[in-house]
């Protein structure tokens, strides 16, 4: 359930099947820039701890446990990473997913405004924060996110499906 890119990573090259491709693993640093590609395992670990809180944890406590966790490997990555990482703006948003989980709304929308802003044509932290307005009652806001998303990307068929469920018909 994780990404391709995490087998060869820093930490799990050595651990799991066809991780000392090297070939494979210049590719992957290539594309993300060396130092940046160094810490991206922390960002697998986010992901595992999210879904082990999201899919597997069996009380309240342990997905608490899980999400809060996740939340230092994202924060040890962003800590680490270049401001042009390619992979920015998706950690962001994904971090902004489980601070939702763990009920810290504003905090999560900090982050979905940053990722919005490194990469405005990214639609899926519009459609976050979209969603998050929609839940406070802000459905002005969540519309007037949904806009902006949709001018930066018009072909996103998502932020379309949710202004079209706000009640009002968007014009392409």
């Amino acid at each position: 359930m994780l990404p391709r890119y995490c087998t060869y990573t820093h930490y799990f090259r050595a651990k799991l099947p066809d991780g000392s491709n090297s070939t494979e693993t210049e590719r992957w640093r290539n594309l993300m820039g060396p130092n940046n590609f160094e810490h991206v395992h922390h960002y697998c670990f986010a992901m595992m701890k999210t879904n082990r809180a999201v899919l597997l944890a069996r009380s309240s406590e342990a997905r608490t446990f899980y999400l809060n966790d996740s939340l230092k490997e994202f924060d040890y990555i962003l800590d680490r990473v270049s401001p042009d990482f390619v992979l920015l703006p998706e950690i962001l948003t994904k971090k902004a997913e489980n601070l939702f989980l763990l009920g810290r709304g504003p905090v999560a929308a900090i982050q979905l405004r940053r990722a919005i802003q490194l990469k405005p044509d990214y639609w899926p932290p519009y459609a976050k924060l979209a969603d998050h307005y929609k839940d406070v009652g802000d459905v002005a806001q969540a519309r007037e996110t949904l806009e902006s998303g949709l001018a930066a990307n018009p072909g996103a068929a998502a932020l379309t499906r949710r202004l079209d469920a706000l009640g009002t018909a968007h014009q392409r």
